[in-house]
């Protein structure tokens, strides 16, 4: 089992930033990938950004692209989601999860490719 634990939400005003940490505990060497997804009030989930444990492979969801930045840090175990230039609309619970799976057609950006989710941590950005 793998434990996700994020941290660093709150409330911000438009234009500016966080950083979100998700710290991944237990059997964490079956893990491949680390990804972001938001989840916005009466919406579905969605993806936000993805990052390989190996070689930091990121890949990002057009809507954050030049906003966002994943990084992790390994001997910590820890991803990282710096979110910058925020916007009313990125107002959502974000939530960190685990890959077991080494390959992806979509760069990881599908739910039903993680297999481990953190509990979330809510962002609110007030115009």
């Amino acid at each position: 089992q793998v434990q996700l634990v994020e941290s660093g939400g709150g409330l911000v005003q438009a234009g500016g930033s966080l950083r979100l940490s998700c710290v991944a505990s237990g059997r964490t060497l079956g893990t491949y990938v680390m990804g972001w997804f938001l989840q916005a009030p009466g919406k579905e989930r969605e993806f936000v950004a993805s990052i390989t444990w190996s070689d930091g492979h990121a890949y990002y969801a057009d809507s954050v692209k030049g906003r966002f930045t994943i990084s992790r840090d390994n001997a910590e175990n820890t991803v990282y989601l710096q979110m910058n230039s925020l916007k009313p609309q990125d107002t959502a619970v974000y939530y960190c999860a685990a890959s077991l799976h080494s390959t992806s057609a979509t760069g990881w950006a599908r739910e039903y490719e993680y297999n481990y989710w953190g509990q979330g941590t809510p962002v609110t950005v007030s115009s």
